[in-house]
């Protein structure tokens, strides 16, 4: 394996194609994520008329990450950096959703962790994982409310059902729930890629 030592942007570069997760809710709240005005009416899980770039803070180990707006990313990093990320971004997320779809699987979101070394911009994390993504069996969809998928948001309803503050420690998982996750990550590696481990 071949590894730099890049320097980390202080910004995640999400990309949004569905309204869900934290969009929703903050659609709910202002109509808008990340000062980009949305139509009224739209329902959760409901596809966007085009890709929106919704960024979020890079938070310390243990805190949450926030969205921020395109402006806020342009602050950061100076305007240049800001749409460079945003066009690649959002060009990764079209091609990676047309050749998913073909598949069977939406990526309804994902996120990218992006850096620099000598200057040059990097991809500089996992990308397209049910880690990073949200991933719904297209032959399931139905807006209008959450979907099924192949990706963490199991894990993170079972989490938002105990009584934990979100903070450290996390609580342990049981075995089954363990099991339940590492079955959809499966489920997406093989719809994908027509093979499993």
């Amino acid at each position: 394996m071949l590894v730099k030592k890049a320097q980390p942007l202080p910004v995640e570069c999400v990309v949004r194609g569905y309204l869900a997760g934290s969009a929703w809710s903050e659609y709910q709240e202002k109509g808008e994520i990340c000062d980009v005005k949305l139509p009224a009416g739209l329902q959760e899980s409901a596809p966007l008329s085009r890709p929106i770039f919704t960024p979020a803070t890079k938070a310390e180990i243990g805190a949450h990450d926030e969205n921020i707006s395109f402006g806020e990313v342009g602050r950061l990093l100076g305007e240049e950096w800001a749409e460079k990320i945003r066009a690649i971004s959002i060009a990764i997320y079209e091609r990676a959703q047309k050749i998913a779809e073909e598949k069977g699987i939406i990526i309804a979101d994902t996120k990218f962790e992006m850096g620099t070394v000598d200057g040059r911009l990097l991809l500089i994390d996992e990308i397209l994982t049910p880690d990073s993504s949200r991933f719904w069996p297209k032959d399931s969809y139905r807006p209008g409310g959450p979907q099924p998928s192949f990706d963490k948001q199991f894990l993170r309803d079972y989490l938002l059902s105990l009584n934990w503050p979100k903070s450290p420690p996390a609580p342990e998982l049981p075995p089954e729930i363990i099991e339940k996750t590492r079955e959809k990550y499966l489920e997406a590696l093989r719809r994908l890629t027509g093979t499993c481990l």
